[in-house]
């Protein structure tokens, strides 16, 4: 019996990571993290997944975890046109990290940043260089350090490959995170501020290099949406 209900939960999950996923959000509100770097005291303890099929998936983290985030990201990150999912996950004592979730669950994630209210955040995954693979970026600690990370996925893990000083996308207590990604055309550019929260700065990731260029001054929202939609 014990090897037919094995046999069973086997068959269900990979029925389940045969689906695409079509949606995701956050469950489990908690207090259990006061780190509070996006407004309030509340995180997440939980991610819901929705799957094309009508499938709902739940993924609980141990308590010495939370999600540290605005929202899931749907994104492809394994290169087959179906989307993963892309959360801030944080462990209490050690950070933040990057992680990436499918319908099995976690496939990847980024070592934390090492020590308890250090935090990152996203700004997107695309093929960054054209390379046929996905690379992931974020700003790691956007409100001390300051350093663009890019993150190339391939053979199921996660590798670091460029990083660039000077630069943020978030604000102490801001719910928003700035900028993303965006192709005017010509590839993709990552969209982010300055460290002084002067200039729109686009970064393109080159032949192993990142490489910024100012685009004009910082004036709120409305200044990042413009870069996004190429105006």
């Amino acid at each position: 019996m014990r090897a037919v209900g094995a046999a069973l939960l086997a068959l269900m999950a990979t029925n389940a990571a045969a689906e695409p996923i079509t949606a995701a959000r956050f469950t489990d509100p908690t207090e259990r993290y006061a780190h509070g770097i996006l407004g309030d005291a509340l995180e997440w303890g939980g991610l819901k997944l929705t799957l094309a099929d009508g499938t709902a998936l739940q993924f609980t983290l141990p308590r010495d975890h939370v999600f540290e985030d605005t929202a899931p990201r749907l994104a492809d990150v394994t290169g087959d046109e179906l989307p993963e999912v892309i959360v801030v996950e944080t462990d209490v004592n050690r950070g933040a990290a990057l992680a990436i979730y499918g319908a099995e669950g976690k496939l990847a994630e980024t070592p934390h940043i090492g020590q308890s209210n250090r935090w990152l955040a996203p700004i997107g995954a695309a093929d960054l260089d054209g390379d046929d693979t996905i690379e992931i970026a974020y700003i790691d600690r956007p409100h001390l350090a300051r350093v663009l990370r890019v993150w190339r996925y391939k053979d199921g893990a996660l590798r670091d490959v460029a990083l660039l000083d000077g630069l943020t996308n978030h604000r102490i207590g801001e719910r928003a995170i700035s900028g993303g990604i965006r192709n005017c055309g010509d590839g993709p550019e990552m969209i982010v501020s300055d460290a002084d929260w002067a200039r729109i700065v686009a970064v393109r990731f080159e032949g192993g290099a990142l490489t910024p260029t100012d685009i004009g001054p910082q004036n709120g929202p409305e200044s990042f949406a413009a870069a996004l939609a190429c105006e």
